[in-house]
């Protein structure tokens, strides 16, 4: 989808919660939607995200805690279901405003900011929607290029088979490719859409199984009970490739997460653990490798 900017709009209560390349995660400051960009502006810099080079926007909400982790301990030890009335009162509504971009490269990217309530739906009446052509293929990266060896792409995860909402989906992918970044059996890491004219030698293949959203409210009534139920639950099939055709690896990662910023935490639960299994994979690949060369030799 194009989106085009219609009006002024401005969060002095914003918080980055992640995506921006330039900007720490959970950072507050002022975001600004103007005629040109989404800006972020906080303490210690600003981001802008050109209007040209926005492909979506959404919005969501979810229940925050006001007073932490006490405060959902202090709930579950009130008798004769109190704690739901004290859920009642316990808790706010955040706003969760979704942004989904494309870099100088064309790669995909998605930020997600908290706002105050109903400030998202507020940014969302800066906008209109009318029809664009369809993203480039990831694959065409690799059209008469070299290998560029231990590189990734990690390609576009298919949401087909549960409704996510967008800021799970954005800060899922966001926080893979963060994690892929941070270890050392890899190189280079490239996002979907990346035309920086590579060829990855491994992708990454992601897609949704399952997904439930948890309650913290529904947590909060049913006392120590509720630290065993109203949890926020993902599953996923993934799939690591690699040019040669002798990398297919097949697996199902599972990710339960209860708490306050369920959806930044279950995220990056999910993405430690796939890089953690990408790695693996590597390694067995590189052992199977091998072992198939000094056969080859003996015989």
């Amino acid at each position: 989808m194009l989106l085009l900017f219609l009006f002024f709009w401005q969060s002095t209560k914003a918080e980055h919660v992640y995506g921006l390349p330039d900007i720490k995660h959970n950072k507050k400051g002022t975001l600004t939607i103007d005629a040109d960009a989404i800006t972020f502006t906080g303490k210690s810099g600003n981001a802008s995200i050109p209007r040209s080079a926005v492909t979506a926007v959404s919005a969501g909400n979810q229940r925050m805690e006001l007073f932490g982790m006490t405060g959902m301990f202090l709930r579950m030890t009130i008798p004769d279901g109190g704690g739901l009335a004290a859920a009642a009162v316990m808790h706010h509504r955040v706003d969760m405003l979704t942004v989904e971009f494309s870099d100088g490269h064309g790669a995909n990217h998605a930020a997600v900011f908290f706002l105050p309530a109903k400030e998202a739906d507020r940014a969302l009446q800066n906008f209109s929607v009318t029809s664009a052509s369809p993203r480039k293929v990831s694959e065409a990266v690799c059209q008469n290029t070299s290998i560029e060896p231990k590189s990734v792409l990690v390609s576009a995860p298919n949401w087909d088979h549960a409704e996510v909402p967008a800021a799970y989906r954005a800060l899922v992918y966001e926080h893979v490719i963060d994690r892929l970044q941070s270890t050392k059996e890899v190189g280079h890491v490239y996002r979907d859409g990346d035309g920086q004219g590579g060829c990855p030698q491994y992708t990454v293949h992601i897609s949704i199984a399952t997904f439930k959203e948890g309650s913290s409210v529904k947590r909060a009534a049913l006392g120590p009970a509720g630290m065993f139920v109203g949890t926020t639950q993902m599953k996923f099939d993934v799939t690591y490739t690699d040019t040669s055709g002798k990398l297919n690896t097949n697996e199902q990662i599972k990710a339960t997460m209860r708490g306050e910023s369920e959806s930044t935490n279950i995220a990056d639960h999910v993405a430690k653990s796939l890089a953690k299994h990408y790695a693996t994979a590597l390694k067995n690949a590189d052992k199977s490798s091998s072992a198939k060369s000094i056969d080859n030799r003996a015989s």
